[in-house]
């Protein structure tokens, strides 16, 4: 039989991490192992920004893909398919339900159909590529690869030409990184002799009235700069970091940051922190709203209509999960 996978996923605010507590927490319907689908809860030092789970959290319910990654590190949806795939056996392998939740609807989206096969070569893009080859040398081709693909860059030497040309290709067709594809359409390692969608999944959906959600956010990003936000920034910014980065590009990071080339890196950090705090929220009710179209793009959806209590949420969402894995 295929493993059993549970997808709940929901926008920013909307209550995951209270829902997944009273079902694999407190009175658990079943052994679990929470895998994050989130896209910035991979990255190490950012705690409060992310709604990261505490110490304590993750000591009393396993999970995967938390910290794995620096700040000045890329991720991408390939990455997450592989490790999210192999997470998700090695819990079922510990009879334990792969449960994976979060709110970026690109990965889980990738995880539920696979990831697209590359686009075919362009003939037009080869060619111009081969002519910047002859004039600037593979050391310039590789350095642009390496700000925008970094993954690839590391698995193509630059005497490599085919390789490298075929991963600018890929960029300037499409816009995304050909490690954010799967290599001839195949699935992740270690899921050859399965069948092209190795898991059997539940598809669960929180979605909450929009204005409630709204302000679910904005109590939300208050409660983060109350418990240091501001002070976890500073001291990112002071190990060097700046959202020229990949983590600090991240809502709720970004905001702190000033444009000023008189300063050493060509930023500093805002005084306004009510200023900064409002354009926060702002910026997450913005990406909320984005959330929600997308996800209505994910095949399967069951959706769970949120109550004003956690616990009644819960119960419609066991409910699901009691048909799925009896």
């Amino acid at each position: 039989m295929k493993p059993r996978v549970l997808i709940l996923f929901g926008p920013t605010g909307s209550g995951k991490t209270a829902v997944l507590e009273r079902l694999f927490v407190h009175n658990p319907l079943c052994p679990a192992e929470i895998i994050s689908a989130d896209s910035m809860q991979v990255y190490r030092h950012m705690d409060i920004g992310t709604a990261k789970p505490s110490k304590e959290d993750m000591g009393r319910i396993p999970h995967h893909l938390i910290d794995i990654r620096d700040p000045g590190e890329q991720f991408n949806a390939g990455e997450f398919v592989r490790l999210a795939s192999e997470a998700a056996f090695t819990a079922a392998g510990r009879n334990a339900l792969p449960v994976v939740s979060g709110g970026a609807g690109f990965y889980i989206k990738n995880l539920v159909t696979g990831l697209p096969a590359a686009p075919p070569s362009d003939a037009a893009i080869r060619a111009a590529l081969k002519e910047e080859l002859k004039r600037k040398g593979a050391p310039a081709l590789m350095e642009e690869l390496a700000a925008r693909d970094p993954v690839s860059a590391g698995r193509i030497h630059s005497n490599d030409e085919y390789r490298l040309i075929r991963a600018l290709e890929v960029l300037r067709q499409s816009g995304r990184p050909l490690s954010s594809f799967a290599a001839n359409g195949a699935v992740p390692a270690g899921m050859e002799t399965l069948a092209a969608k190795p898991f059997s999944f539940l598809i669960l959906g929180l979605r909450r009235p929009r204005e409630e959600l709204y302000s679910r956010i904005n109590q939300r990003c208050a409660a983060m700069f109350r418990a240091g936000l501001p002070g976890e920034v500073r001291r990112l910014f002071e190990m060097g970091y700046t959202p020229e980065d990949p983590g600090l590009r991240a809502i709720g990071y970004r905001e702190f940051f000033t444009r000023d080339e008189t300063a050493p890196r060509g930023w500093r950090l805002s005084e306004d922190l009510p200023s900064v705090e409002s354009l926060a929220a702002q910026n997450s009710r913005r990406y909320a709203k984005r959330q929600i179209t997308f996800f209505a793009s994910i095949p399967g959806i069951t959706w769970i209509d949120c109550c004003s209590g956690e616990e009644e949420t819960a119960e419609k969402v066991r409910q699901e999960l009691a048909d799925f894995t009896r």
